[in-house]
C-alpha cells in the first residue's frame, strides 16, 4: 500500500508528510511520539501557578478575538469548570470561534496562571475526559498537519503492517524482549507507563544493534587496511616546524608524530585528530599534507562550507610559500571555466593539494595519485560523502578533525576503529576567554560592556535561537535583535545578520565583510558556529544560552578570542543557571563535553528527546549509553560465531552502508 492510498491523504497532507520525512507506510509507522503525555484532570486546588494542565468543563461566555501584527489573533473567552469560573486565553485559534457557543463542552490544556485566574491555553479538544487516567503519544508535526492527525493516519496502518525484526531470538530472550510488531503498536497506543517503558526499550535496543553490527562488521572485515607507506625523513618535517613564525605545543607535535608514523607504515591511516576551536589543528593538517606531498602523493582538505574552504586555502597557500607546492581551491561555486581549469590540473598531477568542499568528490575531480584526505568539522559530512572522497584515489590515508570534543568513552564505541590524536593545550600567546552569566535584568550592563570593546574597535556577535518571533515558544530573534542593537548602537556602528535561511552567496558576503571590519556588530544563530576566523572579534553575547547544549556554548564561544586580544563571553538566560555555570569555570572544551555528556545522558520517558549525532528513531547515545555499550559488546559476540549469514536481513543490512551516512 502507498501513502496515497490510505484515507483522508491528499495531495496536500501527502506533501506535508513528506516534509517531516515520511513517504511510505513503514516511515509512518516508525515515525514515532517525541514526548508523551498522561491525559489526566487537574486538581486546581492543588495546582500551583504556571503548573501545566488539562480540565475539563462548559464554555461559559461568546468568545471574544483579537487580531494583531498582521498574523496573529488572540481569543479569549469564560470556562466553567463545575466548581470554578476561569477565564481562557489562546492564540491562533481563531477558527474555533464559531464551535466555541457557551454550553460546548471542552477539555483545555494550558498553563495555569492562578494569580490572575486564567489558563493560556494550547489545545482545546470537543470531548470530556475519561474518568481514567490515559497516555498519549505528541508527534512533531508541521504547519498543516497537527500531531493528533499524524496519529489518526499511523492507526489506520497499524493493524496491518509488516515489519523486519532485526533482532536475534536468543537476544530477544535473554532480555525478555517482546517482539517488534507489538513494541510498535505498544509505543503508538500506549496502556501504561511499564509496558510502554519495556517497548520504547527493545525498539532503542534494535536501533542501537543494527547501528553497532554495522561499525563492528566494517572493524572486523574491512578490507581497506592496506596502505601507502612514504619514505620521508623526519628531519624534514623538523625543517619545516622550525621554520614556522610561532611554536607548536606538546600536543601539536605528539600528533604530528603520531601522523608522521601512519603516513610512513603500510597500515592505512584512519585517524581523529580532536582539539578545541584554536587549539591549531590547521597547523597540523598543513603538515600532514606536507608529509603527504614529500612522499610523492596530492592531498586534500575537504571542509563543510565554501567560507571556510576558501580561509583554508588562503592558510595554507600563505604558509607554504617558498616550498614550490602548488595548491589549488575547487568548489561549488566556482565558474564552470575555473572548475574545469582546476579539474585538468587535478587530474594531471599539477595540483599537489587541493582545498575545496564536497565538489572534491564529484565524478569530474579525477585524482592521478591522492595519497590524503583530510576532512574538517567530519560530524558534518555523511559517511557516505566522506567514503566518496577516500575512494578517489587507491587507498588514501584518512585524517578526520573535528573541534567538537568527544568523551573518551563515548569515541571508544563510536569511532573504535579509529586512532585518536587529541590537542587540548591552546597555543601561547591565547589567552583564557572570560566567560559570564547575566539575565534579561542586566541588559544596560551588558550593553555597556559591547560598548567597552566597539569603542576599542574591536567587533561582537550576538547569537540568538531564532531567525524570527514564534508564537509558540518565547525566545529571542534574529529579526528583533536587530532592531534592538540598531536602536542601541545603529548611529555609531554597522550592524549585519546572517542566518540559516539566507542563500550562501548573502551569507559569504556577510562574512567577509565582518572578516573585513566593515561590520561591527554581527548578529547571527548558531550558523557562525563553524565559520572564519575574525582576530578582531573580542566578545559573543549569546541570548537564552538554556536553549543550547553546552558543547554548542562552547563551540560558539570559540569564535572569538582567535588573536592575543582580551575576549569576553556573555551567557544570559533566565533559565537553568547553574548548568551554564560550567562554562564560566573552564574553557576546557573536554571537560566540558564530559559535563554536557553526564547532563544529557539523564533522560526522561516523558521528557522532549535530545537530538543524538546519529539519526535514530527513538534511541540517543548521550541518554541511551549503557543500551550502547550493550549493543557493542552483543554484536562483537554476534560476528564472532558469524551468525549473520544465517540471517537473509541482516546479511542485506550488513552489505548497505547507506544508513550509516
Amino acid at each position: 500500500m502507498q501513502l496515497a492510498e490510505l484515507k483522508g491523504v491528499g495531495p496536500k497532507t501527502l506533501q506535508l508528510l513528506n516534509k517531516l520525512g515520511i513517504d511510505t507506510i513503514e516511515k509512518l509507522y516508525s515515525y514515532y511520539p517525541f514526548r508523551y503525555q498522561i491525559l489526566k484532570r487537574s486538581d486546581l486546588d492543588i495546582s500551583n501557578q504556571d503548573d501545566n494542565i488539562i480540565i475539563d468543563g462548559v464554555v461559559e461566555s461568546i468568545p471574544s478575538m483579537f487580531r494583531f501584527k498582521g498574523h496573529m489573533d488572540k481569543m479569549n473567552f469564560r470556562f466553567n469548570t463545575g466548581k470554578y469560573l476561569i477565564n481562557v486565553i489562546i492564540f491562533n485559534r481563531g477558527f474555533l470561534k464559531n464551535k466555541l457557543t457557551p454550553g460546548t463542552t471542552v477539555t483545555i490544556f494550558g498553563k495555569y496562571d492562578k494569580i490572575h485566574n486564567t489558563i493560556i491555553a494550547n489545545d482545546i479538544r470537543f470531548i470530556p475526559l475519561s474518568n481514567e487516567e490515559k497516555i498519549e503519544g505528541v508527534y512533531h508535526s508541521t504547519y498543516g498537519l497537527s500531531s493528533r492527525q499524524i496519529k489518526g493516519l499511523i492507526d489506520l496502518v497499524l493493524d496491518n503492517i509488516n515489519v523486519i525484526d532485526y533482532l536475534p531470538s536468543n537476544l530477544v530472550s535473554k532480555y525478555n524482549y517482546m517482539d517488534k510488531e507489538t513494541s510498535i503498536k505498544i509505543v503508538h497506543n500506549p496502556m501504561d507507563i511499564k509496558t510502554l517503558s519495556n517497548a520504547v526499550e527493545r525498539l532503542k535496543y534494535e536501533e542501537l544493534f543494527t547501528f553497532m553490527l554495522r561499525v563492528n562488521y566494517l572493524r572486523k572485515y574491512n578490507p581497506d587496511t592496506t596502505g601507502l607507506a612514504r619514505n620521508v625523513d623526519y628531519k624534514l618535517v623538523d625543517e619545516f616546524i622550525n621554520k614556522l613564525p610561532f611554536s607548536l605545543t606538546n600536543d601539536q607535535i605528539t600528533c604530528v608524530k603520531d601522523i608522521y608514523k601512519d603516513l610512513t607504515e603500510v597500515r592505512r591511516m584512519n585517524r581523529l585528530l580532536q582539539g578545541d576551536v584554536g587549539s591549531g589543528k590547521t597547523i597540523v593538517s598543513i603538515i600532514s599534507l606536507y608529509v603527504n606531498y614529500l612522499g610523492g602523493y596530492q592531498g586534500v582538505l575537504m571542509a563543510p562550507t565554501d567560507i571556510l574552504a576558501n580561509q583554508h586555502y588562503i592558510n595554507i597557500t600563505k604558509m607554504l610559500e617558498g616550498y614550490n607546492i602548488k595548491v589549488g581551491l575547487l568548489t561549488g561555486k566556482l565558474k564552470a571555466k575555473e572548475k574545469k581549469e582546476i579539474y585538468a590540473k587535478i587530474a594531471s598531477g599539477e595540483s599537489d593539494i587541493i582545498i575545496g568542499t564536497h565538489a572534491l568528490f564529484s565524478e569530474d575531480a579525477i585524482y592521478k595519485n591522492l595519497g590524503l584526505v583530510i576532512t574538517d568539522e567530519q560530524h558534518r559530512f555523511g559517511v557516505n560523502q566522506r567514503s566518496n572522497l577516500k575512494n578517489k584515489g587507491h587507498m588514501p590515508d584518512i585524517l578526520y578533525m573535528s573541534a567538537t570534543p568527544i568523551p573518551r568513552t563515548y569515541a571508544l564505541v563510536l569511532y573504535g576503529d579509529m586512532d585518536i590524536s587529541n590537542i587540548k593545550t591552546m597555543p601561547k600567546g591565547r589567552l583564557d576567554i572570560i566567560t559570564s552569566l547575566k539575565n534579561s535584568n542586566d541588559m544596560k550592563e551588558i550593553l555597556e560592556a559591547m560598548y567597552k570593546e566597539l569603542k576599542e574597535n574591536h567587533q561582537v556577535y550576538v547569537i540568538a535561537p531564532l531567525i524570527e518571533e514564534s508564537d509558540k515558544i518565547d525566545l529571542e530573534n534574529v529579526t528583533d535583535l536587530e532592531d534592538k542593537m540598531n536602536k542601541a548602537f545603529g548611529k555609531l556602528y554597522k550592524i549585519g545578520v546572517i542566518h540559516g535561511k539566507m542563500d550562501d552567496t548573502s551569507k559569504e558576503e556577510i562574512m567577509t565583510k565582518f572578516k573585513n571590519n566593515e561590520i561591527n556588530i554581527l548578529i547571527s544563530t548558531t550558523v557562525v558556529e563553524v565559520g572564519v576566523d575574525v582576530a578582531n572579534a573580542t566578545m559573543m553575547v549569546i541570548f537564552d544560552s538554556f536553549r543550547f547544549g553546552l558543547s554548542t556554548l562552547h563551540q560558539l564561544r570559540g569564535r572569538v578570542g582567535r588573536s592575543n586580544l582580551q575576549s569576553y563571553c556573555i551567557l544570559i538566560s533566565d533559565k537553568e543557571a547553574k548548568r551554564l555555570e560550567v562554562l564560566t569555570e573552564t574553557n576546557d572544551g573536554f571537560k566540558i563535553s564530559e559535563e554536557d555528556f553526564k547532563i544529557r545522558r539523564s533522560g526522561d520517558l516523558f521528557g522532549i528527546r535530545q537530538s543524538g549525532d546519529m539519526r535514530f528513531q527513538l534511541a540517543d547515545v548521550h541518554n541511551d549509553f549503557d543500551l550502547l555499550i550493550r549493543a557493542k559488546e552483543d554484536t562483537t559476540i554476534y560476528l564472532d560465531n558469524q551468525k549473520y549469514l544465517e540471517d537473509k536481513h541482516i546479511y542485506n543490512l550488513l552489505n548497505n552502508t547507506s544508513n550509516l551516512d
